[in-house]
């Protein structure tokens, strides 16, 4: 079976949403796909401001807002569909905005009403992807690993360094999934402090002293010494590290680059607690923080005595994965397949999660 499905992603870091339109074919349970057009919409200061304080908002006005988020979600999609020439799209996969996480309390909320999204588009729509692992008791994240599993099999782990890393490693004959720590959220918080939006390359990290006292007291913070399956919210992770780091008196550039060598030695211990026997594994980097040069330099250090070896995808792969992977996740909904896996989640049971909104074809 082909579909074509369009896959919608806004993460952590809060630039921008990304929007994949991707081709995936199912032959005998085998997965391929090809990305045949991408884009990232960057957010406009309001709507950074509102996803990032939503949590705060009164409930009506939140309630507005989610709706709000759908539809220009919605107006984003059909602008990609009319400057791409689109003609045939089977159905839309959108994960939304994360507002709040506690999967502690059963609940996880992402923005960006998909009921909207379809009266807008026309088009099917599968969202609250979460929704119901975080009901069966599961940490609803990462979800990923099914892609990872489906799609990227030949690799034994895949991390994804975003606003926050997660990994998905071998565990038991299985897959288990967790986020590692923060990341890319916290290098661009330090770059804003300088007037900038990131740290291109590494850069300014690469120009700073690591600060030796303050990594240790990043490395020992509670969250690291935790079991998997766990998770972190975007307020948890930046409230882990972004103390320590803005507590210090020291130079933004020597605060990037000890927080550089934190995500990597994090990362590097989430290796090493779950080997996979083979003498030389190979592991996957995605997302923005694979375009960081400096960071994949300081992870091959800390990688090497472990005999891993980082493969870095195309430009495309590496920002627009998880915007696949939620495609993918849709198409797996949509033939009521599983979807998320509760070796990686944590949930009573696997499931097939997602709300379905039958567009306008469907009248």
């Amino acid at each position: 079976m082909i579909y074509k499905v369009i896959g919608l992603m806004s993460g952590s870091s809060l630039d921008g949403l990304d929007i994949v339109y991707t081709q995936l074919e199912e032959i005998r349970g085998q997965w391929s796909y090809e990305i045949l057009y991408a884009a990232c919409v960057p957010y406009n200061e309001d709507w950074a401001y509102r996803l990032s304080h939503a949590s705060q908002m009164p409930v009506h006005e939140f309630l507005r807002m989610n709706t709000a988020y759908g539809r220009y979600t919605g107006e984003l999609v059909n602008q990609f569909i009319k400057d791409n020439d689109i003609q045939a799209v089977h159905f839309i996969a959108s994960h939304g905005h994360t507002v709040m996480h506690e999967p502690e309390n059963n609940t996880s909320c992402q923005v960006g009403d998909g009921a909207t999204i379809a009266a807008v588009t026309g088009f099917p729509v599968i969202s609250d992807l979460r929704a119901l692992d975080v009901a069966l008791g599961g940490q609803g994240a990462p979800i990923v690993p099914i892609g990872d599993k489906l799609l990227f099999g030949q690799y034994d782990y895949r991390l994804n360094i975003g606003g926050i890393a997660n990994i998905t490693v071998p565990h038991e004959g299985e897959m288990m999934a967790f986020d590692v720590c923060p990341a890319n959220q916290v290098l661009n918080g330090l770059a804003r402090r300088e007037g900038k939006e990131m740290d291109e390359d590494g850069a300014m990290a690469e120009q700073g002293e690591l600060l030796e006292d303050v990594l240790i007291v990043l490395n020992e913070q509670e969250y690291y010494s935790l079991p998997a399956p766990k998770s972190l919210s975007n307020e948890a992770a930046v409230k882990l590290v972004f103390p320590i780091l803005l507590e210090s008196s020291y130079s933004s550039n020597d605060m990037l680059r000890t927080a550089v060598q934190h995500i990597a030695e994090q990362i590097a211990n989430a290796v090493k607690t779950y080997p996979t026997g083979k003498e030389s594994p190979s592991i996957l980097v995605t997302g923005g923080g694979a375009f960081n040069q400096f960071l994949l330099m300081k992870l091959q250090e800390v990688l090497m005595p472990l005999n891993v070896t980082i493969h870095v995808p195309d430009a495309t792969v590496i920002q627009y994965k998880e915007a696949l992977i939620m495609a993918l996740i849709g198409a797996l909904r949509w033939r009521e397949e599983t979807n998320v896996l509760s070796s990686v989640t944590g949930a009573k049971r696997d499931s097939i999660s997602g709300a379905l909104w039958l567009g306008d074809s469907y009248n």
